[in-house]
């Protein structure tokens, strides 16, 4: 899908061809439409169909004509009826008179722009608009690093009341979520240390302050990314071993209960004996099966409570 935009009288507004100053979003795009584009500005086609392959590292490359930034975006994936987090890339290539953004998801980062709901947002502006599309990017990741954090919280609540296997699974998707996002922001950050040295992307000084907002936002995501991981690792290791001592506990208590109830059994077991009721007590006395059992009980209380003594109950 190719979508062409440009501001006209201070707002946004999708046109049909293309004009200098225009912002051409690639959504997704077709072999077809890759071709063309190239062929029409002066692009290679192998740098439109970069920002297409998931395994695409962040970079910059600048040619004679235009100037291409890679960098990755956060994206919600929906697996086994779930929402969980990963990145992918996002293309941006800079000529002298319009901008392209290729990527393969019609992705917040740049809705928002479509709908004009950036404040001072001009398609003709390219540096800025540059800008704003990095800070934007950096901005949600910290939303997206905010709604892991909600989420890892609602899951450690579960595992207070039961430990089961589905959450310590969730709390691991939410962990490798967070490791995509680290590595995809450090490697947006030597991107946005290279976009200060590249001289094909003039520097105005009125832009000066939003690329620190840039890079701090950055930063901060890089930090947020680092102490969530570290700490949802350390939930993950704790509640692995709150599970494994809870066993202990199930398995030594049944232990416990498996050798008082051995008590009776092995009295019962000895009557059971095909042996001349002469030698055994209480075979001729009419209570005889009574006093058995209360003998049974009595031992099998005395061994429950010496086992309550050493907390083994």
């Amino acid at each position: 899908m190719v979508k062409i935009f440009r501001t006209i009288d201070n707002n946004v507004h999708q046109i049909n061809e293309a004009q200098e100053g225009s912002w051409i979003a690639l959504i997704d795009p077709t072999a077809t439409e890759l071709v063309e584009i190239a062929e029409k500005y002066g692009i290679d086609v192998d740098h439109l169909r970069a920002p297409l392959d998931e395994e695409e590292r962040s970079r910059i490359e600048v040619e004679d004509n235009y100037t291409l930034i890679l960098v990755d975006i956060p994206v919600i994936e929906e697996r086994n009826e779930r929402d969980w987090y990963g990145t992918i890339p996002m293309g941006i290539v800079v000529t002298d008179t319009m901008i392209f953004t290729v990527c393969l998801e019609d992705t917040p980062v740049l809705s928002t722009f479509m709908d004009g709901r950036v404040r001072n947002f001009y398609t003709y502006k390219r540096t800025r608009f540059i800008l704003q599309i990095l800070y934007r990017n950096a901005t949600m990741y910290l939303h997206y690093l905010r709604i892991i954090d909600k989420k890892s919280e609602q899951v450690e609540e579960r595992l207070h009341k039961a430990q089961k296997n589905q959450e310590l699974l969730t709390l691991l998707e939410l962990e490798k979520s967070l490791v995509y996002f680290t590595t995809s922001l450090k490697s947006n950050e030597v991107v946005l240390e290279k976009l200060l040295k590249v001289e094909n992307i003039k520097q105005y000084p009125e832009d000066t302050e939003l690329l620190e907002d840039v890079i701090i936002e950055n930063k901060q995501a890089i930090e947020m990314a680092n102490i969530y991981s570290g700490v949802l690792s350390g939930t993950m290791d704790t509640f692995a071993s709150v599970i494994s001592n809870n066993l202990n506990i199930v398995m030594k208590f049944l232990t416990t209960v498996t050798i008082v109830m051995s008590i009776p059994t092995m009295i019962f077991s000895a009557y059971g004996m095909n042996l001349n009721a002469k030698g055994m007590p209480f075979s001729k006395d009419p209570m005889g099966f009574l006093y058995v059992i209360i003998i049974s009980l009595l031992l099998s209380m005395l061994v429950a409570i010496i086992f309550r003594k050493k907390d083994l109950f």
